[in-house]
Order: structure tokens, then C-alpha cells, then sequence
């Protein structure tokens, strides 16, 4: 077993990073990127740690590639409930068990080691090497990623391939890359009708009856089919509230509700097609929108193709690309970075009681990101 890689990421275990909190996360990492030379900035906001590191090549026209992750986890629930306690890592049967082992702790080691052998084994490498942490991934995500990369997209820093270690495998680590992700589009709705006594519904206006007709339409609604790199959107009620008691007709009824849209949709679109619906069944209503991400996508070029090749030479088979699952800080990231993937380990664990990752998986994968190095910026 890689001792070094099995220590780091027990190391970073350790910290109890809930987000936005780092907990000294990124300082660990920062005492390793400083020994292999590279220059630190510090981007904090508000309670939220972020760092950018680069090393610069030996060619400054040579390409530029980006390590970026998130040193925060998820809560870890009730504690009593996991095997081990979740920030003390325990290494059993192969498998490092601790809160933020797969998501994205074990990746961020992976990241470190890779290129601390990289640059010991090519000092004098022509591209360049950069890190991207923030510890507001889990969180609200409106103090890291977002922020830092409008800070490096006003000094016009130039990103060629970006890799974000989200655990993205499923049964195999390197079984799957994601080389985008949809938007996702959120709507906060309110209907309003007229309380009354349910014994007198005619004087009365029930906004639950009111409002099913509508939702059920949305429900139904096949907003598109897809395409060659999406899945088809779709639209998910998430929340629902109404009514204060068994003898009152409800006055108003709170709907929340998710897209996930592909590129057939655009934010607009779904807004004016929601509408319609909502006008054409004279609702009474308002109707707040969040955006949290556009869907983006990474074409096959350099990026893709190597990854795929280091794949094939660390694990012995071909990878499948995918645009599936939730969002990621990759939509931030690839406003800059004229490619970018998302490649770590097997998600089976993440945000779950006893969360945990294979230790030959890690190294399998620090094998791939040090591969990725030598074949994009040596």
C-alpha cells in the first residue's frame, strides 16, 4: 500500500471540515504545493478558505493545467450510527473509512502526490500546473469556486485543461469521466387563494385544488428528449406546504420545485414555458427563480483523449463519458478553462453513514492524474 497517499488523506480526514469550515485542510496542502515550488494566493470571503496555487513551466506558451476540489464535507450525520467515528480514519480491509474519504478528501491526496512525482521526476516540465480548492462546495456555493474564478477571469488567467476530482466512478474507479453536467434551475412558488371554513367551500377558494390541476401538467410535461451528450430534463417537485388545520380550507399553498436541464433548454425557456402553464390555469401567484448552474460541456479534444489513454494504461479498460448526476463546481470553472473534466473515485459511499474508499483505488488514481501530467504538460 502507498504509504504517503494512505497518510495524506488520513491527515485531511482529521479535520472536521464541515462546510464552509476548512479546518486547516488547505494548509496541509499548501505545506506540500510550497515544496515543490509552487506560488500560493489566498482568496478568502467571508467565512469561506480558498486557495490558488501555480507552478509555473519552463514554456509560458506551453499549456496550463488545473487541479481543483474542496477540502469541505457534509455533515456526518449521527455518529453514533457509523462504524469508526467519521473524522477519525480507519484503514480496514483495504478500504480508508471516514467522512469526506471518497467526496473529495481522497482525491485531493491523489492530486497532491501525483504531482509531487511528477515534478521530482520533471523539474524542468514545459506546461504549467495549477490548484483550485475552496471549502464552499457542499455549502451555498457563493463564497469559493464562483468567486475565485471571477477574480482570476479579471487578471485574464489562462486555464487549458481542468480536472475536478468529484468522485465520478461508479463500479470502477476510471469507469466513468464526466465531461459536463446540466443546469440546474430552481422555482420557489406561491399560490394564493381564500381561507375559509370547510363547511362552506363556495365562499371559499381552496389553493391546494387550485394549484394540483397546474402541477400535475408540469409533472407531466416531457420538456425535451435529450440529446447525444444530455439526458432528456426534467422536473421535480420537492417541497410542498399548505393549510393550517383540518377544518380550514387553505389560503395558500408553497411549492418548491428543481430542473435539471440539458442544452435543449435554456434558462428563459423554462421560465416562459412555467408561466404559461401557471397563467393558462389562472393561478393567482408568485414566483421566484434561483439559478444554480448552466449545463456546459467538454467536446472531445486533448483533455479527453488523454484521459481516456491513461485510463486504459493504469486500469485495462475503456472509460464512458457522462454528463449525468448533480452540479459541481465545474460549472463555474468552465467559464475559464477551455476544457474540463471531473474524475475521481467510486461515488457508492459519498455523503453516506461509513463512507469510504479503496485504497488501491486512490493509488490507481493518483497513477491516472500523474499520467495525465506527462502526457498534457511535460
Amino acid at each position: 500500500m502507498d504509504k504517503d497517499l494512505i497518510d495524506l488523506t488520513s491527515e485531511l480526514i482529521r479535520r472536521r471540515s464541515i462546510t464552509p469550515e476548512d479546518s486547516g485542510c488547505q494548509e496541509i496542502l499548501c505545506q506540500h504545493l510550497k515544496k515543490c515550488d509552487f506560488e500560493i494566493e489566498d482568496f478568502p470571503f467571508a467565512d469561506v478558505k480558498n486557495f490558488w496555487a501555480k507552478r509555473q513551466g519552463s514554456d509560458p506558451n506551453a499549456a496550463v493545467f488545473l487541479f481543483a476540489g474542496h477540502t469541505d464535507v457534509v455533515p456526518p450525520g449521527p455518529e453514533n450510527l457509523w462504524r469508526f467515528p467519521p473524522f477519525d480514519p480507519v484503514l480496514e480491509d483495504g478500504h480508508l473509512f471516514g467522512r469526506g474519504a471518497a467526496d473529495m478528501k481522497g482525491s485531493l491526496a491523489a492530486m497532491i502526490i501525483a504531482t509531487e512525482r511528477f515534478t521530482e521526476k520533471y523539474p524542468d516540465h514545459a506546461g504549467s500546473i495549477a490548484f483550485l480548492i475552496t471549502s464552499d462546495e457542499e455549502g451555498p456555493f457563493i463564497n469559493g469556486t464562483v468567486r475565485v474564478v471571477e477574480a482570476l477571469m479579471e487578471r485574464a488567467e489562462r486555464v487549458d485543461f481542468c480536472l475536478v476530482g468529484e468522485p465520478s466512478s461508479s463500479v470502477h474507479v476510471g469507469d466513468t469521466i464526466k465531461n459536463g453536467r446540466r443546469g440546474s434551475l430552481s422555482g420557489s412558488l406561491h399560490v394564493n387563494g381564500h381561507q375559509g371554513h370547510v363547511a362552506y367551500p363556495d365562499t371559499s377558494s381552496n389553493a391546494i385544488h387550485l394549484a394540483l390541476p397546474a402541477l400535475d401538467e408540469l409533472a407531466e410535461t416531457i420538456w425535451d428528449n435529450g440529446n447525444d451528450d444530455f439526458p432528456s430534463s426534467s422536473f421535480q417537485i420537492t417541497s410542498f406546504e399548505s393549510g393550517s388545520a383540518e377544518n380550514i380550507i387553505p389560503g395558500e399553498a408553497r411549492v418548491k420545485f428543481n430542473f435539471r436541464f440539458s442544452t435543449e433548454q435554456t434558462t428563459d425557456s423554462l421560465q416562459q414555458q412555467v408561466d404559461t402553464v401557471l397563467d393558462n390555469h389562472q393561478l393567482d401567484y408568485e414566483l421566484a427563480w434561483k439559478l444554480s448552474g448552466e449545463p456546459f460541456l467538454t467536446k472531445s479534444g486533448p483533455l479527453i483523449s488523454a484521459t481516456l489513454e491513461c485510463i486504459e494504461e493504469v486500469c485495462g479498460f475503456q472509460s464512458q463519458l457522462s454528463t449525468a448526476g448533480g452540479t459541481s463546481d465545474g460549472r463555474f470553472i468552465s467559464k475559464m478553462s477551455h476544457e474540463l473534466i471531473e474524475l475521481g473515485p467510486i461515488n457508492k459511499t459519498i455523503h453516506k453513514i461509513d463512507e469510504c474508499v479503496s485504497v488501491s483505488d486512490l493509488s490507481q488514481l493518483t497513477d491516472i492524474y500523474q499520467l495525465l501530467l506527462e502526457k498534457l504538460i511535460r
